[in-house]
């Protein structure tokens, strides 16, 4: 029996791809991890390698074939007797004989990342070569759009090589070092490696292409944009083209022919004593997907905000009578989350546009709630998903978000809970946040902003008396979301919340 060669995983909403280039041919003698082929996508490539070592039998899709995720693309079969072994991938320093034998290394690789997360920065190495670690001890740190993700040691041994440095971008399922598992062929520690700066050359004419067949997608796309090869630079293998080289040359072509923009403004000079004073720190990922995605909402969503205020005595009085007895039954504090999350999944089933998406010319409306409740980090705000809240009682609500609340500031939260959110709850009040317009977190529909809860005077029945208030604002998409539904969502939250009776009674 050979091995199946796979299309494998393309990424989220990519479900076929194009087989590119084959860089093998039936009867090569392959190594294990030597890439056999590129697929490309259409937004990347992507690379095939070898499952195992042995002979490519057979090429089941050949260049130019379309394939889906997990169709054949090749079988590799056992090595003949007196084939020539494959070379093996091998880094300096990485492998050491020991007598007869050679030093077992173990590989330590990116661990999945979580859908739709494709890269990781390696933010901080624990380890340095020739350190002795033990089994799922940490090693190193990475850092994503979303969540840190930590690297622990696979097995016992010795760290031999670090292969990644610290501030480099890895892919899923990349290799970042080496352990033996002996202590042998261990690497001295490398010198901290400096960016080499990229000089500039001067204008040289472009060297002839090669004589390589281009992609059949970018053949097509070039024929399509009306460009001739040679006004396209292919970066695939050999000066290949690729579908992507041909996007970036109409792109350019675009940017030539439009009118030059106008420059950003520069930063204003600083006075050198001003300057010293200052310090420059790069942008986490984190805060730049947050920066990247509040931005994308701005210009996607016809984003609006309605506001109401809500009278906290009910509330306030249930959780002081209760709370004690609460917390001893239940074993967590009753606190106002769970209120509010209750409020808002009884607004949601009246007004369930607010639990709705747009996906293209469809409305994608969700018949639960999988409640966002936004957290501050030191990284950043993060949103958790307390999922089928609508399911849940104040007890398990309350277990729920004290967990995740943890969890978000320990920087312990895995993908999978904080994705799939249908609405979210942000409190401001905890910070001293009286009144705001909170944002929308795409592609949901609505948010609702808690903020503090102060005395104020309030006329009743004729009567000025001092109730706790708490301005409510719900900011949702207009273009989902008529301003009326909006008013209704937020007044079934208030009347909810001023008489908690409602909820148990479904009113």
């Amino acid at each position: 029996m050979g091995t199946e060669v796979r299309v494998p995983t393309l990424g989220e909403s990519v479900s076929e791809a194009t087989v590119a280039t084959w860089f093998k041919k039936p009867g090569d003698r392959v190594a294990a991890d030597e890439m056999l082929c590129e697929l490309e996508t259409d937004k990347v490539t992507v690379e095939v390698h070898a499952p195992v070592a042995g002979r490519l039998v057979e090429i089941v899709a050949p260049e130019g074939t379309t394939v889906a995720v997990s169709a054949l693309l090749a079988q590799i079969g056992a090595a003949e007797a007196g084939d020539e072994p494959a070379p093996e991938k091998t880094h300096a320093g990485a492998e050491a004989k020991a007598g007869a034998g050679e030093s077992k290394m173990i590989d330590v690789m990116v661990p999945a990342l979580g859908e739709s997360v494709s890269e990781a920065t390696v933010s901080t190495w624990f380890k340095k070569p020739g350190d002795t670690v033990a089994q799922d001890e940490m090693l190193c740190e990475l850092e994503t759009d979303k969540v840190s993700v930590e690297v622990p040691a696979p097995a016992a041994g010795v760290l031999a090589e670090i292969l990644v440095t610290e501030g480099t971008t890895v892919a899923a399922g990349s290799k970042l070092a080496l352990i033996s598992s002996d202590g042998q062929g261990v690497a001295a520690a490398p010198e901290a490696e400096t960016p080499k700066k990229t000089e500039v050359a001067p204008a040289q004419e472009p060297a002839p292409k090669k004589d390589v067949e281009d992609a059949p997608s970018a053949r097509k796309a070039m024929a399509e944009a009306g460009l001739s090869p040679d006004a396209v630079q292919g970066t695939g293998r050999d000066g290949r083209i690729m579908k992507d080289d041909v996007a970036r040359a109409v792109a350019g072509a675009s940017q030539a022919a439009a009118p030059a923009p106008q420059p950003a403004l520069p930063r204003q000079p600083v006075p050198a004593d001003d300057a010293a004073r200052e310090e420059r720190v790069k942008m986490t990922r984190l805060r730049q997907t947050i920066a990247r995605r509040l931005k994308e909402a701005q210009n996607t969503a016809a984003m609006l905000t309605t506001y109401n205020e809500v009278d906290m005595s009910g509330v306030m009085g249930l959780r002081n009578e209760y709370k004690d007895t609460f917390e001893k039954k239940h074993g967590t504090k009753m606190g106002f989350m769970s209120f509010f999350v209750k409020a808002c999944c009884h607004a949601l089933k009246e007004v369930p546009e607010v639990n709705a998406e747009i996906d293209g010319t469809d409305i994608v409306y969700k018949n639960y709630v999988h409640m966002g409740v936004a957290v501050g980090t030191p990284s950043g705000l993060v949103v958790p998903v307390v999922r089928d809240a609508d399911q849940m009682g104040f007890a398990q609500i309350e277990k729920k978000i004290a967990e995740l609340g943890l969890r978000a500031r320990d920087g312990k939260l895995s993908m999978a809970e904080m994705q799939g959110g249908s609405f979210t709850i942000s409190n401001g009040g905890v910070y001293g946040s009286l009144m705001s317009s909170p944002i929308l977190t795409p592609p949901q529909s609505g948010i609702l902003g808690m903020h503090k809860i102060q005395e104020r005077p309030v006329v009743e029945k004729g009567q000025i008396v001092i109730r706790p208030m708490m301005y409510l604002a719900l900011s949702y998409d207009h273009r989902i979301v008529d301003g009326k539904g909006a008013v209704t969502f937020l007044v079934r939250v208030k009347e909810a919340l001023e008489d908690p009776r409602r909820l148990l009674l479904d009113l």
